[in-house]
This record gives C-alpha cells, structure tokens and sequence, in this order.
C-alpha cells in the first residue's frame, strides 16, 4: 500500500492483489498521451454481450486527478468491440480502499454477430490522468468510497 504522501504527490501503476506476471501500461511513443492496458487472460464475448476484461492493474495518482480510460482505436475494427459507455473512470479513491485492491476491470460490449475472444497481452484500451475541476460551491455526500466497480452508485 503506498503512503498518503506518495498517493497525493505521484501516479503510476501496480499490481493488483492476487495478479502475478502483469505488464504495466506503457504509452507506444514518445508522444502517445495514453497508456496502453492489456488484459491479463483470456477473454471471451458472444454477440451483443457486454462484459468485463481484467487487467491486474490498479492506478494511483493525486486526488484531484482522474484516470480516463478510452477504447484502443483498432479495438473495433480488428475485434468489433468498444467500451459500451465510451469512456472509463477511474477515480483516485478506487485505489486501496477499505474494500477494494483497485484492480482495473475494462468494460467491452460485443456489437459484432460472432463470439470474439481475446488472448492474453491483447492490448485493447488507453489510459490518460487528467486533472479535474470542482465548482466553488462543490457539495458532495462526504462519505468515503469502500468499493469497488459500480459502488459509488449504493
């Protein structure tokens, strides 16, 4: 677990708990703004389905940053796949909550008429750490997050 200190002055990425032999995201150029996230095993979508692609990796960064998640711009000509809600978020308080690791599960939604699946290394979505903006007035319910995927909506 990092130290509050090194949550509110660093990003970067790490293996989740319970993953072995995972590839960081990695940006392809010099002058890529994303990071490319593979998955770490094998996955597979009928038509029409809609489902989650794991990682093994979790994110810290500062918290008044996002990690936006974005499909690959191969991912739905080579595999006829997309993320279904276009972009993932990934907020700073996802990371090593009370209880949540932070694993990063992408969302794919099959819009092709066959099965497709995806092998190890696949590299199918790109990550950017944005800073965010709040309005003067902010209001929020100032409870802490203590989950993971879809919790905040409990």
């Amino acid at each position: 677990m990092l130290s509050k200190e090194r949550n509110d002055t660093m990003r970067g990425f790490e293996t989740a708990r319970g993953y072995k032999n995972i590839n960081m995201p990695e940006r392809s150029t010099r002058k890529s703004a994303g990071y490319d996230f593979e998955i770490c095993k094998p996955f597979t979508l009928a038509p029409g389905e809609i489902g989650r692609a794991e990682t093994g990796v979790k994110a810290y960064m500062m918290d008044d940053e996002v990690l936006k998640l974005y499909p690959r711009s191969s991912l739905p000509q080579k595999y006829g796949l997309t993320i279904p809600n276009n972009v993932g978020i990934i907020d700073a308080d996802y990371y090593n909550n009370d209880d949540n690791d932070g694993a990063i599960f992408i969302q794919l939604h099959n819009f092709s008429d066959k099965s497709v699946t995806l092998e190890k290394g696949t590299r199918i979505a790109q990550g950017i750490f944005m800073k965010y903006l709040k309005t003067t007035d902010d209001r929020n319910n100032g409870n802490d997050r203590t989950g993971g995927f879809g919790s905040t909506g409990k």
